[in-house]
């Protein structure tokens, strides 16, 4: 009998000549290949089967055309503005930049002459537009002037920010920096939008040098904001693959409601995390996504992102037919609306009862897991090193069980968000940068980046306006945002 990776070659077997012994060896060497097969179908399914509702893969990465099923429930609410909306309807304003009349000059009825001393009603209506778009030249003048009295030559000075002899204004390049690093544009789209509107078209080059000179200017905003997300009670951390020419690199964001902050590195785990310098001396509660390298820190206490877990249990119930994760889930999501109702109600926490129920049957339905999803028995394959491999489902619950005081911290602590959305929201745009723009050329070009970023998503979060304050930054004069972390 001859085999050759693990398939059996029945071209070189006799059947008819092969002994008992010889056959039973083949039955069995059968049902180990089976079973291996089984297991690898069994894989690629559920490989298959995972997509953005089921697993932490983002929308645009299902492949299936079938519309998957949201985590999030309808809320009744019909579309459009709600009672109470504020709305953002125009209103007139008492003093508009131009002023047309339309006065008729003879009568309709009668063809008389209408005078100015006419009786007359007025009604008003304006317009909204833009002003003709057009650069505006400033020429400075340096005067040198001899003294009458004794004769010494005094000369005045170019503003700080004129060093060139024609140069690009601030406000040119808040807009330039502005349309790269909030809105995403890549480089040749920014050129062709300020050439539509202003008839210039400056070189990729000197966006670069606009660039890198707006993230010298925000070096002091963002170490303020990195400070005051170290002192934060609560600040969400997530990070994402990107590629700087051409080769992977890691993005990591820490971020509160009102502050964000990012940063490039080679690694995704703790060598990165120790070198964004954020983590290793925050003593606040730490929001992820259990990922190991946040784990190791034990300065600050955590908690765990339960929309992955809801994801997660979502695939075990559909796909491996776990009813505990269905249970569970139903529980996270009810604790979750007993939190929503207190916070509503004012309250500053749980009444000792609920949060006992939570508890409970959080527990039981750990039991009934780990009873229907037993550890691995029997031989280690060979050749496998480490840990013995186990299920999603008992993965799952292992986690569900070590990390119980992180999975409920949100129960525990109303300061604590259910899920780590808010650092997933902050990471997605600037991957939608790389599905836009390609990835970044240089390591010091996707620092330059990272930082002007952060400072904007800090702004954009306190309502601040963009354009004006970076403005103000490339004038030598970077606004300070609020750092207060909510």
């Amino acid at each position: 009998m001859v085999y050759h990776k693990g398939v059996v070659d029945y071209g070189k077997i006799d059947l008819s000549k092969a002994s008992r012994e010889e056959l039973l060896a083949l039955i069995a060497q059968q049902a180990t290949l089976i079973a291996e097969l089984q297991a690898r179908v069994k894989a690629l399914e559920a490989q298959l089967a995972r997509d953005s509702h089921n697993s932490h893969r983002p929308p645009s990465t299902d492949h299936s055309r079938r519309r998957t099923k949201s985590l999030r429930h309808p809320s009744g609410k019909k579309p459009g503005g709600q009672p109470g909306h504020p709305g953002q309807t125009l209103c007139l304003v008492d003093a508009p930049d131009h002023l047309v009349e339309h006065r008729p000059q003879a009568c309709a009825s009668c063809g008389t002459t209408l005078p100015d001393s006419a009786p007359r009603e007025v009604e008003r209506r304006q317009v909204v537009d833009l002003p003709p778009l057009r650069l505006e030249v400033t020429e400075h003048q340096v005067h040198r002037v001899s003294c009458p009295n004794c004769g010494h030559t005094t000369s005045g000075s170019f503003p700080a920010d004129v060093t060139q002899l024609v140069q690009y204004g601030p406000r040119l390049q808040a807009l330039v920096v502005y349309l790269l690093a909030y809105q995403l544009l890549p480089y040749e789209r920014t050129q062709q939008m300020v050439s539509d509107l202003f008839g210039v078209a400056p070189s990729p080059g000197t966006f670069e040098t606009m660039v890198e000179r707006c993230a010298a200017e925000l070096v002091e905003p963002e170490a303020q904001i990195k400070r005051a997300i170290i002192k934060a009670e609560v600040a969400h951390f997530d990070e994402s693959g990107f590629y700087i020419a051409g080769e992977r690199r890691w993005l990591h964001v820490a971020s509160t409601p009102r502050l964000t902050y990012y940063a490039a590195h080679r690694n995704r785990g703790k060598v990165a995390t120790d070198k964004v310098a954020i983590l290793p001396t925050f003593s606040g509660y730490a929001i992820h996504d259990a990922w190991s390298a946040y784990l190791a820190y034990k300065v600050c206490r955590h908690g765990l992102c339960n929309a992955h877990h809801l994801r997660e249990l979502t695939f075990l119930e559909e796909q491996e037919s776990q009813r505990w994760a269905k249970t569970m889930r139903l529980l996270l999501l009810w604790a979750k609306r007993r939190v929503d109702e207190a916070k509503r109600a004012g309250k500053s926490h749980l009444d000792a009862r609920t949060r006992q129920v939570i508890e409970q049957r959080y527990q039981r339905i750990l039991v009934v897991g780990f009873r229907l999803n037993p550890p691995p028995a029997g031989p280690r394959p060979p050749g496998q090193r480490g840990p013995r491999k186990q299920t999603k489902a008992r993965n799952m619950l292992e986690r569900l069980q070590n990390h119980q005081d992180a999975v409920l911290a949100f129960v525990d602590d109303f300061r604590v968000p259910f899920d780590n959305s808010l650092a997933e929201r902050d990471i997605r745009m600037l991957k939608l940068k790389q599905k836009i723009s390609g990835c970044f050329r240089s390591e010091h070009g996707a620092d330059a980046f990272c930082r002007i970023r952060g400072y904007l998503s800090t702004l954009r979060k306190q309502a601040v306006p963009m354009l004006a304050a970076l403005d103000r930054a490339l004038r030598g004069n970077p606004l300070t945002p609020a750092l207060s972390p909510v």
